[in-house]
């Protein structure tokens, strides 16, 4: 009798021992899919680093939101509250005094950033991620300190998402309207800046990803500012003497390389063209639409991130161009062009701020080019005539869209772009981007 007792009490303890180990090892297996919690972090250290921002154009209050220091003296906000700014204030959290912003280092229009130079103070940067962390990790956002209390809003970031053409993080933290730019911290490093958007009739929160923060850092040296008088759309006299010599542009498609060259007696879009290419905004957006017979077209900001199933090539960079049609220069085949709403929603015809078209056009005969006369009331000169009938183009735009610029080489592959498969909105089925464009000098 003892020994079944002795037996059975074995039984029991390797049972137990057993199941305690299993458990150990699921419980272990959990804790992989966890979010990391557990460094300790005082955000106090950081109240410096984050502050309220207010830009103007001259006296004229424009935008109000936060920001954070990225270095010392380099901080990063959101480029929208910049539109047509030439100065701006920023006021630490730990403090009430302000710092006057004249000068940007660099800025990504397309993910809504911008790093700026504070020259006058230094802070104590945050970190910031180099990867994402896990779903379900806490975020934080601090808020101005109370009576020697920091207050942290805390959430969670729920994931990743694309939504309007670009990358972001989703958290459940509330972004108010004069927090847009406020850094959100995974612990303790900076996870994106805080945003909010109305997304199918709802108020939902986002975080501009760090990665992009990143790629801003790595593609510009932090020493070399400019004056933000040199983000608006029209150029200074010193910068408008500088493009003016610029020789001409290369882009390059993953099917090839276009060389194009920029007139010079439509200033306007020369300036931005070149302006937008030194930026690094052209990189990787697609060409969205291509027709044959007419041409291809790219340079919409809501074509870098986009799927097959995107609905693509409504959304620029935040601004428009007023129309400046030169009359020798029509649209004869290998012309840059701007693209632009239709007159019933655009009386002005003015074009889209970064999307242009290239064209490589068909022949028309004298019926047809009678026709285009009739239907757009405009009379075509014995040149364009000729040039139509013989080499080609896209009449049925002159006089109601600018022509800015011409391909210089390249024609092979704009004419091998134009014939690729395409859906039923001109779509390429297969995507093709450019890779970069590129200043000759």
């Amino acid at each position: 009798m003892r020994k079944v007792i002795l037996i059975s009490a074995l039984i029991s303890v390797l049972f137990t021992a057993c199941f305690e180990s299993k458990k150990r090892e699921n419980d272990s297996k959990k804790d992989v899919n966890k979010p990391v919690q557990t460094e300790q972090v005082s955000y106090n250290d950081y109240t410096g680093a984050v502050f309220k921002l207010e830009t103007y154009d001259g006296a004229r209050v424009l935008e109000s939101g936060c920001g954070v220091f990225i270095s010392e003296d380099v901080a990063v906000t959101n480029y929208s509250h910049f539109l047509a700014a030439n100065k701006a204030y920023v006021v630490p959290f730990n403090s009430n005094k302000k710092y006057e912003v004249t000068e940007y280092v660099a800025v990504d229009r397309i993910n809504d950033l911008i790093l700026i130079k504070v020259s006058n103070y230094k802070a104590n940067a945050p970190a910031v991620w180099e990867s994402q962390p896990k779903s379900g990790s806490k975020s934080v956002c601090i808020a101005r300190p109370r009576n020697n209390t920091l207050p942290l809003h805390k959430g969670k970031l729920l994931g990743a998402q694309r939504h309007g053409g670009n990358k972001f993080y989703k958290i459940s933290n509330n972004i108010h309207a004069k927090q847009q730019g406020i850094p959100v911290f995974v612990n303790g490093k900076i996870l994106g800046i805080g945003i909010s958007q109305v997304v199918d009739f709802e108020k939902q929160n986002f975080a501009i990803p760090a990665e992009f923060i990143n790629q801003l850092i790595a593609k510009n040296d932090l020493n070399n500012s400019k004056s933000l008088e040199e983000l608006k759309v029209a150029s200074s006299s010193a910068q408008a003497k500088r493009y003016k010599d610029v020789k001409g542009l290369l882009i390059s498609t993953e099917v090839g390389d276009i060389t194009i060259r920029l007139y010079n007696e439509t200033p306007a879009y020369r300036d931005n063209f070149i302006r937008l290419t030194q930026e690094n905004y052209f990189d990787s957006l697609l060409i969205h639409r291509v027709i044959k017979g007419f041409g291809i077209q790219s340079g919409a900001a809501d074509t870098r991130y986009a799927t097959a199933t995107d609905v693509v090539g409504w959304k620029g960079p935040g601004y428009t161009l007023p129309a400046h049609i030169v009359p020798k220069y029509f649209h004869r085949r290998g012309v840059v062009g701007s693209p632009r709403k239709p007159d019933r929603k655009n009386m002005k015809r003015r074009s889209d701020g970064s999307q242009f078209y290239i064209v490589s056009g068909r022949k028309y005969t004298d019926d047809e080019l009678d026709d285009i006369e009739k239907e757009n009331n405009y009379k075509f000169t014995r040149q364009q005539r000729e040039y139509y009938k013989t080499t080609g183009g896209a009449p049925h735009l002159d006089g109601t869209y600018t022509v800015f610029g011409e391909v210089t080489s390249g024609m092979d592959i704009v004419d091998a772009i134009s014939l690729t498969p395409v859906d039923g909105d001109y779509r390429p089925r297969a995507d093709i981007r450019i890779k970069t464009i590129t200043i000759i000098k």
